[in-house]
């Protein structure tokens, strides 16, 4: 009652591996290793492609106390689960501290103002840009990374006619 397919790595370096202490499948890698902090153990999941693991946790010891359980398809498909959601709450929360808005009623209708920071490593900026109900843009201009979006300001970048907030 072996629930581990048969696997032969030396035809394809990216074919699945499922041995005690490293799992390879489905674009992750699980890896046992020793807890640096303490006497046990911890395991560590890599995405495909990444050079940091996404998740890192405590491992469960084996019988013996001494050495670490060994890995199988349940717990590798629960360590996927958990290290993927990590990684989409770690996207989710970049893209809202990139991609700002915020609605502002005028006499002429509603306007969506958003504000888009690009994290470029050597000029990096925003685009503050407001749009109609339909999303037909309105204007658009260029503005620091560091540029607060808030109402009172959005308003302020409406009343002016669209001039580049200083």
């Amino acid at each position: 009652m072996n629930d581990i397919p048969d696997t032969n790595n030396d035809a394809d370096p990216a074919a699945p591996i499922y041995e005690p202490r490293l799992w390879r499948d489905d674009g992750w890698t699980a890896r046992v290793i020793k807890n640096e902090d303490d006497d046990g153990w911890a395991v560590e999941m890599i995405k495909d492609g990444e050079a940091e693991p996404a998740l890192v946790g405590p491992w469960t010891m084996g019988r013996d106390k001494k050495n670490p359980k060994p890995l199988d398809a349940g717990a590798f498909a629960t360590l996927v689960k958990t290290a993927s959601e990590v990684l989409r709450r770690h996207e989710q929360q970049l893209h809202a501290l990139l991609h700002k808005s915020i609605a502002v009623s005028t006499d002429s209708g509603n306007v969506n103002v958003l504000l888009d920071i690009v994290p470029d490593e050597d000029d990096p900026y925003a685009i503050l840009s407001a749009r109609d109900d339909f999303g037909d843009t309105i204007a658009e201009v260029r503005v620091a990374p560091t540029f607060k979006l808030t109402r009172t300001s959005a308003e302020a970048w409406i009343e002016s006619g669209y001039r580049k907030p200083r």
